[in-house]
């Protein structure tokens, strides 16, 4: 029986929120200055690392060993994944294109549609839902599962392998010019998530104090020493090491698990909320300064929360009458 680690829910809240906050400050031109609004939100871009990493721990909880034991079909695996992720990034990208037609959008459009968008050099040139290029990325992960499984079957062969993924994300940042949307850049990411899977139970018997301190010494290194791959990795580690060893109310509540229920569509969304707040001058109600920065990423979070529930429960309602609709007809096919 596989274990719900509901603190991976509070990282997830934690992730959405802080990348919200970086879009909110890079779209817009407040007349804000200091060392936490120039530097600290900007570096919350990073915390796509640590979506990586959850998204690699929580897909060993679910499908780890059924993968190894052959107790689920590639077919089932893969169905499972697209009707998760496809109905709602769909309606999105179908939204975009029909508000800015043109020849570009119709094929970055049909990029988007096809999820297959991860494969292409860069990404993140794809305007059509920019943000989609972490949603490329993760389901270039889902293709390569199977084989991720084999990887760290073992510890040997994991630290091995993440070894080897480190020497590639310097070979993609230095010579051959990739960038995170690139599987093989984030494979470091992604195997070390596998890895803290791997040592789970150990790193459940940790005090917590201790890995609350190795969060705080993190956190420190990575802005002391600047934004690197080391800092990136120690730092969103540390935060996933902390929630497997504390279970505590801290991170697992309702509002992490109602926010971490729907990170990825709030992900998805929060532009588009941006966008519609912009438009109604939402973003500029109450001057230019904190006040009016604060009240933004409020407007865009709940915008984008409401936004994705009443699609999400439209798409549900659509599913089922698409499935009794299709009952019938086999039904009456087989009369």
């Amino acid at each position: 029986m596989k274990k719900y680690y509901g603190s991976a829910d509070g990282l997830r809240t934690i992730a959405c929120i802080g990348i919200v906050m970086m879009h909110v400050a890079e779209n817009s031109t407040y007349s804000i200055q200091g060392y936490l609004y120039d530097t600290v939100i900007p570096s919350f871009t990073d915390f796509v690392f640590l979506f990586m990493m959850l998204s690699a721990f929580g897909m060993c909880c679910g499908y780890y060993n059924k993968m190894l034991s052959g107790k689920i079909s590639l077919s089932e695996f893969y169905g499972r994944r697209f009707k998760k992720i496809f109905p709602f990034f769909a309606v999105l990208v179908l939204l975009d294109v029909v508000m800015s037609p043109s020849a570009g959008s119709f094929c970055e459009g049909f990029a988007d549609l096809t999820l297959m968008f991860g494969f292409l050099p860069d990404p993140r040139s794809i305007a059509v839902i920019g943000v989609g290029w972490f949603l490329g990325l993760i389901f270039v992960f889902y293709i390569c599962f199977p084989f991720f499984c084999v990887l760290i079957e073992n510890g040997r062969r994991a630290w091995t392998v993440f070894g080897l993924s480190v020497v590639w994300h310097f070979m993609c940042l230095y010579y051959f010019g990739a960038s995170r949307a690139n599987v093989l850049y984030s494979a470091c990411f992604f195997l070390a998530g596998g890895m803290i899977y791997l040592y789970r139970e150990q790193i459940e018997r940790w005090n917590k104090w201790a890995a609350a301190g190795l969060v705080l010494s993190a956190a420190v290194v990575y802005y002391v020493i600047g934004r690197n791959t080391a800092a990136c990795l120690v730092l969103s580690a540390a935060f996933l090491i902390y929630a497997v060893s504390d279970q505590g109310k801290l991170l697992n509540n309702r509002i992490t698990k109602f926010i971490g229920g729907i990170s990825m569509e709030l992900y998805l969304s929060h532009m588009v909320a941006f966008r519609l707040a912009e438009k109604l001058k939402l973003t500029s109600a109450l001057g230019d300064g904190w006040e009016q920065y604060i009240f933004s990423v409020i407007i865009v979070l709940c915008g984008a929360a409401v936004f994705s529930l009443v699609l999400q429960k439209s798409l549900k309602k659509l599913g089922e009458k698409v499935s009794v609709t299709g009952r019938k007809i086999t039904g009456q096919e087989e009369r």
